[in-house]
């Protein structure tokens, strides 16, 4: 089958539909398919997660959270990060073909619209044309470059306007027509476009006042980008929404046959018992809401697919299968996670501190809550080793201390303390007599979340349904997380501990066991705090002794935004910044690193603490990567791709998907960012100079060739990212601010020069006319604008398109106005 003369994957797929049974072909519109032994046709799953890295699935290579990697702004690396992981899933996929698919369910390609957003760490970038190219590379990866086979196929999610957890599957997001068409489809439409995507998750909300499994944009848009056939998946439970919470249709047979005469293939629901769809889609058969031309048209794209995998190849035909199982976390790939991580952290302010001096007789306090680990978050791999931030540092200096920054203390009741087991394994809290108890020490997590962790064993507190309180979790984790709780202080002085999973309050039963199980704060145990040690008092200690003082503040991954939770604000966690200044004061030479899925307002430390670095959750090698940096052995070359605000007040409210008319993402956005779009540091300094454009005037449908010359004026080696922005001057519309239109990344030694030449597809330039119903370019100036970030210009340009055709112009380069700022 992989000779191109042979069969196409339609024709393979045609055959096997004309020999499958209404019943199996009904069989294979759940994710688990069963076999159809008759046929050959083996068991079949979609879904496998491969969002940056192979999860749920055991060790494999973790690599930087996807908004990490979009700060790198290099395809390359991106689509060698997808090969990585595409091999590793096809490793899974050889020891366990039925368990394993090689449907992945990647890359996340919803525009960051609002960093609020609690699954802000999957996507890439606030910028539809940045995410569609970077997104593409990846899912470019994990396709593989064989011209009839798949190594994976990629499957982008979820269409679509979805960037709210707040009642994510009731809320409709309204998409005005230019909004649809500027912003949220292009993201989608890129991967697709070029082939490098196979697939489509719908998702959980209404588009319009439609559930996205409804939507008619599905067939009118979607499968308008390519001529292959294209599946499309619902996500988890989804099609039940549709007349369970959403209310939409009167019953759940309704409901699934709506969803695939609109264009669900393959529908997410009940894990891997396929039944209940089963049962629906034949008693939609049965009462006239499908009949078997659905079914058939759905299968077809499903078949399709496996044959691209090469799910029905005889052995041997299937040129990405015998992946060696040697690739998995192997040494090229950990040096792959280790060049991901480094050239996705962004130095975000620099006031000479860095890099930190490598003399033997630094002293190096390393501090805070992610100072010495490194977390997984929901759709990570599970890490087959981490370097941490402390660890990072401890192996290429010799003075290296460390406090996690948490305050330590003990609980009482009356006269008695809270104690847990010493044990590894831990066991249940309970109150007992004695002098002392067991003490815990606490992580603010922010929004008044807290998490204990046992000192006896360094076990987390949790509680499951029966609300027995026990020192025997590794952290938050799960899809509830149970090991979160809050305090709620009283007027005398004593607290009650409200476990928030099971919503109820902790008490202390008849036979001295702390439960979960109060109902309310009047049956609730009051607890008397007794603080063992001040962790930022300790901290800051450590500091003072120190030379230079690294605070590495962040996220737990696992609460206070993620997937089901939304941030209610930008703000750190009150013990984090009491933390960083109480660190601050005892040592000036304080290095903030920020590590977390998203941004925040951190603008007590943009003005008082003299360097800022931020990265996502960075995976196995993020403290090694980290160390790099910090000492120079890297240069800081990531750049953000979203806005940093300087408060929450700057966003529209979280359910306004209208960016044009509230002003909102950096194409909009009128007010002072607290770090711009594009924004990112570097040890050394480059200039700009000598804007050229190649014509003054073209007409639609023309490249320009926009150059300029960077040099790298600094003592020292270093990366930049050199970006093309346009703003149109005049228009019968509201155009963006400045838009990205391209970049490029250049390393340069110092003293080096090099012309960047960047190009804008004046096609590009065109908005969306809703009269007209299609795209329209006006005849207008437009300023280019260059430099090294959305507010950072370094010189400055224009071009002037014309819709109908323009007078022939000489291509050689000519000057452009504006030279060098």
């Amino acid at each position: 089958m992989n000779d191109p003369t042979g069969p196409s994957p339609e024709a393979h797929a045609d055959d096997l539909l004309a020999r499958l049974t209404l019943p199996e072909k009904i069989g294979l519109l759940h994710q688990w398919q069963a076999p159809v032994p008759r046929l050959g046709l083996p068991g079949f799953r979609t879904g496998t997660e491969a969002l940056h890295g192979v999860a749920w699935l055991g060790p494999a290579t973790v690599f930087p959270q996807a908004v990490g990697l979009a700060s790198s702004w290099n395809p390359e690396l991106i689509r060698a990060v997808g090969v990585a992981v595409g091999d590793e899933v096809r490793v899974k996929h050889q020891a366990d073909p039925v368990a394993v698919g090689l449907n992945v369910w990647a890359p996340v390609v919803n525009p960051l619209r609002d960093p609020r957003w609690g699954r802000n760490e999957e996507g890439w970038s606030e910028d539809p044309w940045l995410t569609g190219r970077l997104a593409t590379a990846y899912a470019s990866g994990l396709r593989g470059d064989h011209p009839h086979r798949l190594r994976t196929a990629p499957t982008v999610k979820h269409f679509l306007g979805y960037n709210n957890e707040t009642d994510r599957a009731t809320t409709s997001s309204d998409l005005p027509p230019r909004v649809l068409h500027e912003y949220e489809l292009p993201a989608f439409r890129a991967p697709l476009a070029a082939g490098a995507a196979v697939a489509v998750m719908a998702s959980y909300n209404l588009v319009n006042g439609v559930p996205a499994h409804l939507s008619p944009l599905l067939e009118d848009e979607l499968r308008r980008w390519t001529s292959d056939e294209l599946m499309v998946v619902g996500d988890a439970g989804a099609a039940t929404n549709i007349a369970g919470v959403q209310g939409h249709l009167p019953d759940h047979v309704t409901g699934f046959a709506a969803a695939l005469r609109a264009g669900i293939d393959n529908f997410t629901e009940d894990d891997t018992d396929s039944g209940q769809t089963v049962r629906r889609l034949t008693e939609a058969l049965d009462r006239g809401l499908i009949d078997e031309s659905d079914v058939d048209r759905a299968v077809r794209r499903i078949l399709t697919v496996r044959v691209r995998l090469g799910d029905l190849d005889p052995p041997g035909q299937d040129p990405f299968a015998g992946v060696s199982p040697d690739v998995l976390d192997s040494p090229a790939h950990r040096e792959l996670a280790r060049e991901a991580a480094c050239q996705s952290i962004v130095l975000l302010r620099n006031d000479g501190l860095l890099p930190l001096p490598t003399d033997p007789a630094t002293r190096v306090a390393v501090l805070g809550p992610l100072a010495d680990t490194v977390y997984e978050d929901w759709y990570s791999g599970t890490l087959p080793y981490a370097v941490t931030a402390r660890e990072g540092l401890a192996r290429l200096l010799p003075t290296v201390t460390h406090h996690p920054g948490a305050d330590r203390i003990a609980l009482r009741v009356g006269d008695r303390y809270v104690r847990c087991p010493r044990s590894s394994e831990g066991g249940p809290l309970t109150a007992d007599d004695g002098r002392d108890g067991t003490w815990f020490d606490v992580f603010d997590w922010g929004q008044d979340v807290v998490a204990l962790r046992a000192v006896a064993n360094g076990r987390h507190v949790g509680a499951d349904d029966d609300g027995a309180l026990a020192n025997d979790r590794p952290g938050p984790g799960g899809w509830i997380v149970r090991e979160t709780f809050r305090w709620h202080p009283r007027p005398d002085g004593t607290t009650l501990l409200h476990h928030l999973a099971t919503g109820a309050y902790v008490r202390v039963d008849d036979d001295g066991r702390l439960r979960a199980d109060a109902t309310d704060p009047d049956t609730a145990t009051a607890f008397t705090v007794e603080l063992v040690a001040d962790g930022a008092a300790e901290a800051a200690a450590l500091a003072a002794a120190a030379d230079v003082a690294v605070v590495v503040l962040g996220n737990h991954p696992m609460v206070n935004g993620r997937e089901t939770e939304d941030r209610v604000d930008l703000a750190l966690p009150a013990g984090q910044e009491r933390l960083l200044r109480a660190v601050h004061a005892a040592n000036p030479r304080t290095v903030l690193v920020l590590t977390s899925s998203y941004p925040y307002a951190v603008g007590w430390a943009q003005e008082h603490v003299p360097a800022v670095l931020w990265s996502a959750h960075g995976g196995q090698e993020h403290g090694t990567a980290l160390a790099q940096v910090l000492l120079g052995d890297a240069d800081p070359s990531g750049r953000l791709t979203q806005t940093w605000y300087a408060d929450a007040a700057d966003l529209p409210d979280l359910l306004d998907y209208d960016v044009i008319g509230a002003d909102s993402t950096y194409l909009y956005y009128r007010g002072e960012p607290l770090y711009p779009f594009g924004h990112g540091l570097s040890y050394t300094r480059f200039d700009y100079a000598d804007l050229r454009v190649s014509a003054p005037t073209v007409s639609v449908g023309d490249e320009v060739e926009v150059s300029v010359e960077v040099t790298n004026t600094g003592d020292r080696e270093g990366t930049e990212i050199v970006q093309l922005y346009t703003r149109q001057r005049r228009s019968r519309v509201k155009q963006p601010l400045r838009q990205l239109r391209d970049f490029a990344r250049v390393t340069l030694a110092p003293g080096q020069r090099q012309t960047v030449t960047l190009r804008l597809r004046t096609t590009d330039l065109s908005w969306w006319d809703a009269h007209l119903g299609g795209p329209v370019v006006e005849d207008a100036t437009h300023s280019l604008l260059v430099g090294r970030s959305a507010r950072d210009v370094r010189a400055v340009g224009a071009v002037t398109v014309h819709a109908r055709p323009a007078p022939q112009q000489p291509r050689t380069a000519v000057p452009a106005g504006g030279g060098a700022r």
